[in-house]
């Protein structure tokens, strides 16, 4: 562990392999501000606290992610992605773990920022929540008034937690 907290030093890091993100809950109307919308299918080859590689098919493409542990904030890790072949992304979903993630997600601009805005399906119907991707972990950031709780530091809210502990199967619902 780097001593600034992060599992990797984000100064000599390649920015560009970092993910910096919030998470929220959705707790009000928010389609009829978005700008685009696509489908997504995602699984996952692999899937532990300290890594994670997923196959996503998104709209007409298709990627191949790999993201590691988030640092102690829970706002920033590694991220790797490249695009791959549609047909690949298919063949590849096959090999995946079970419980594929469905979700449209929805692209909503708010001030200075655009909110991916993730609608699940599938076992996770119901659950709706916004992601927002930040330059920095201190970055300030306007929430418009449809956003609920914080998420991004409850390990339950990752994709990943969700394609093997569905929202539908949980205890007790946010």
């Amino acid at each position: 562990m780097h001593p600034t907290g992060y599992p990797f030093n984000p100064i000599t890091m390649n920015h560009q392999n970092l993910e910096i993100e919030r998470k929220f809950l959705v707790t009000g109307p928010f389609k009829h501000l978005a700008t685009r919308h696509y489908e997504i299918r995602q699984g996952y080859i692999c899937s532990r606290p300290e890594k994670t590689v997923r196959v996503r098919t998104k709209g007409a493409k298709a990627y191949l992610t790999i993201k590691g542990v988030p640092d102690a904030t829970g706002t920033t890790r590694f991220e790797w992605e490249t695009e791959i072949a549609v047909n690949d992304a298919h063949q590849l979903l096959q090999l995946c773990d079970t419980g594929l993630i469905e979700k449209v997600r929805y692209l909503v601009p708010f001030k200075d920022h655009t909110f991916e805005v993730d609608e699940f399906f599938g076992q996770n119907v119901g659950l709706i929540m916004a992601e927002v991707e930040l330059t920095n972990y201190t970055e300030k950031v306007d929430l418009p008034p449809w956003i609920g709780a914080e998420v991004t530091n409850d390990a339950r809210y990752y994709n990943s937690a969700l394609a093997q502990n569905p929202f539908t199967l949980w205890p007790t619902k946010p």
